[in-house]
This record gives structure tokens, sequence and C-alpha cells, in this order.
């Protein structure tokens, strides 16, 4: 019998495995039996090195809004290397970036830029402890704020945390706070009892790394009510929300302004770059005006800042037309696909909100990580390669989400939902 041969996929697979760790520059590439390596992408869809072409709802990530390649973007970035691509020192752009992001979200009175949404969140926390004078930090238990030390820590027993990865100090650890998403009643108690200690609070309005999961109406006013009775930072992580469920991110739709803001993924139209910023007087605390330092080479570099001027300016221009019609497709879509779980008769939830949506293979309905952690990780996986195979690629995680762009079409859906329909028959045979 003729022995198959191994993709291209396959064979790089290999020798990446030799010369990175795990074969990926990070974890959440890696999935079975090799993930995918891609040559190109345009709008919706992505092709491999094996010349396999996917529609594609992963979007790095939730980075690009208009779909791969948009050529506004790209031009932008064409005419900002033929001048140039780093100078070590400021440039017109980044005061006009700083200017419109203030302008889409007027919570955020001053900004600096970052290169990630790593670094942006570290900063806007290192930053809130500066202003406040105060050590703690509380986050949401699942909720993700990059890969820095301070919140990669889980809840331990009452109000202690234990890290979640190994090389972090626990001494670092007893300084962050983790309470439940949706438990109004706990926050409120852990924030009133570490009041005098607790720096700033930082969330996801939307949990976009377990779900999504849709704030509980009540919880995100709760939180705002709290943090500023008991003189609190409440630091709105935005790197998903941000510029995709309204132009002015989570805070915009629901109504709520946080005292900072941290932008990703979208503000660099899939170039990288971050952004924290909020009130006036917690930004003035940082160097060269402040104590608080912060600093960075490839800060402000200006191609990313073209490509995120360029992002922006296209959806302000566009926002009437883009955010109403990608809500029309996100709701199309689950209920297509609540439609097609009621059909199988599996025990499923179907969440989502604007442009995000994720099903969870479990009969309960997923509020926090608790309910989340409830899903069937297995059936997600088969769910994963059962769509692989019908050339639909959603993140082969459970716990994270699916992203519609502008560029996916009406014919683009219909697909998706018979793969999805097809799909979900075999799991329930």
């Amino acid at each position: 019998m003729a022995t198959k041969l191994a993709s291209r996929s396959e064979h790089l697979y290999r020798r990446a495995r030799e010369l990175i760790p795990g074969g990926v520059n990070s974890p959440v590439r890696n999935y079975k039996p090799y993930p995918l390596f891609i040559d190109s992408a345009k709008d919706s869809r992505f092709r491999t090195v094996d010349a396999e072409e996917f529609l594609d709802y992963c979007m790095a990530y939730g980075a690009l809004l208009d779909g791969h390649a948009q050529a506004e973007v790209g031009e932008a970035v064409q005419k900002t290397l033929a001048r140039g691509w780093i100078y070590g020192q400021p440039t017109e752009m980044e005061v006009e970036l700083a200017s419109l992001i203030k302008n889409l979200a007027p919570s955020m009175e001053m900004t600096r830029l970052t290169n990630s949404g790593t670094e942006a969140t570290m900063h806007s926390l290192r930053l809130a402890r500066g202003f406040t004078g105060k050590q703690k930090i509380l986050k949401f238990e699942g909720g993700y704020h990059g890969a820095h030390d301070s919140i990669l820590v889980k809840a331990g027993f009452g109000a202690s945390s234990i890290p979640n990865s190994e090389g972090i100090s626990k001494d670092v650890a007893k300084d962050t706070l983790v309470s439940r998403f949706n438990d109004e009643e706990l926050t409120t108690k852990i924030i009133e009892d570490h009041a005098h200690e607790l720096a700033a609070v930082i969330v996801e309005p939307v949990m976009g790394n377990m779900g999504p999961i849709l704030p509980e109406p009540g919880f995100l006013e709760s939180l705002r009510k709290i943090t500023e009775e008991e003189h609190v930072v409440l630091i709105f992580d935005e790197v998903i929300t941000g510029f995709r469920i309204a132009l002015g991110g989570a805070q915009e739709y629901f109504r709520i302004r946080p005292d900072m803001t941290v932008l990703g993924k979208i503000l660099g139209g899939g170039f990288p770059i971050a952004a924290f910023g909020g009130r006036r007087e917690i930004m003035e605390k940082l160097a060269p005006l402040g104590g608080v330092y912060q600093a960075g080479t490839y800060s402000g570099n200006p191609v990313s800042v073209a490509a995120s001027l360029a992002t922006l300016q296209s959806l302000k221009r566009r926002a009437g037309q883009v955010f109403p019609a990608l809500a029309r497709t996100g709701e199309q879509l689950r209920r297509g696909m609540s439609d097609l779980v009621e059909s199988s008769r599996l025990n499923a939830q179907v969440n989502g909100i604007a442009s995000m949506f994720q099903i969870f293979f479990t009969d309960h309905s997923v509020t926090d990580y608790d309910s989340a952690k409830t899903s069937d990780a297995g059936k997600f996986d088969k769910y994963f390669h059962a769509l692989l195979t019908s050339r639909v690629f959603v993140p082969p995680s459970q716990f994270e989400t699916c992203f519609l762009s502008t560029s996916h079409t009406d014919d683009d859906i219909q697909l998706t939902l018979e793969a999805i329909g097809s799909t979900l028959t075999h799991l329930s045979a």
C-alpha cells in the first residue's frame, strides 16, 4: 500500500518543531494533527501552502473587521514605507491618530501607543497603581489581558489568587484579586473589602477569550458605580470589542465611561499596534510628565500608525453602514446556528453579540467561566475538525470567539450554515 505523502503544512510543522517551541509563535495556533500554514489571504478567505482555500472566521483572532488584505490599509502602508519605516522620533501621524481615538472614544482624553495588547494592559495597570498609590488589582476569572505576570493569575481560596503559569512569582500573584464575571454581589464585596489597597479593576466588557460572554443587564453599571464610590480605577480592556461591537466600542454600546481603556486588534487593521488611554489626570502621571515609566522603541512606529489611521478613518466614514450590517449578519448567523442546534437535539448554546459568535456544547447557559467550563471540549474538537473538512476555519479552542468581517457575503453565510448543519448532524448520530 502506498504511503501518504506529507502535506507542505505537515512538513513545515515538523521543521518548525525543531526550531520554534511547539512549532508555533503563539500557543493558540497549535492544534492536531498540525496547524495549517498560510500562503496568502484576501477578504473572507485564506489559502494554505497546500493551495487549499478556507472560509475564515478567526480573522486573526478579531483583528480584521474588513477581512484580509484590505486595500486602503495596504495603500497607506506602501506610501509610508516609501518614506522610511522607523525614525525613533515623533511624527504628525501619531498626533492625528491620538486625536481620532479621542474623537471615537471620548473617555480616552490622552493616549499612549504601544505595540501589543499585552504591553498596553501591563502599562495601564502600572499607571493605575502609580496614580492611586495602591497595589492590588482585580480581574475576572477567565478574562484574558495579555501574557504578563500581573494578570496570568487564577482564583485560589477565598480572596487569594495563584499563578496561572510557571515562572510567575507568588508575591506578584497575591496582588491580583479574582472575581466572577456577572456576579454583582461577589464583585461588590471584594471591591468594598479591599478598596483601601485596590488600584484598579480590569475587565473585558464582553468576555472574548472564553466566549463571547455578554455582561448581564446592570453588571457593568454596578461595576462603574462601585469603583467610582471606592476611588478605584476602572479599566475597560477593549482589545477585542474596540471598533467591533460599535465604532466607539463597548463603552459606546453599553453607554458606560471607564477611567481607562485599552485598544488593540482592529486598531491596527492587521498591523501590530495597541493603545491605552483615559482621563487626563491619570495619563499625565506617565513619564516624561510623571513618575510612572513606560517606553518602547517601536511604539508609534509610522507603518502601524499609518495602518491604524487608514482603518479608523475608513470605519468612521462607513460607520452608518458597517455596524448595522454586521449586526444583522451576526444575528442571521447565530439564529441559523441555534435552529440547527435545535434540529440536531444536541445540548449546545450559541452565544454572541454584533459580529462575535461561538457555540458551546453544554446544556447550561454560559454566563461566566464556571458555566463555560461545563462545555464538552472533546465535542468541540470534533466540531472544529469536521468544519475543516468543509473548508470552514474557526478558532480551534472552545474558549475563543469566532468573528465576522464586512467581507463575509450572504453566500459565505449560507455555505457556513450548511457546513455547521452537516457537522451537528454527524455529532448527534
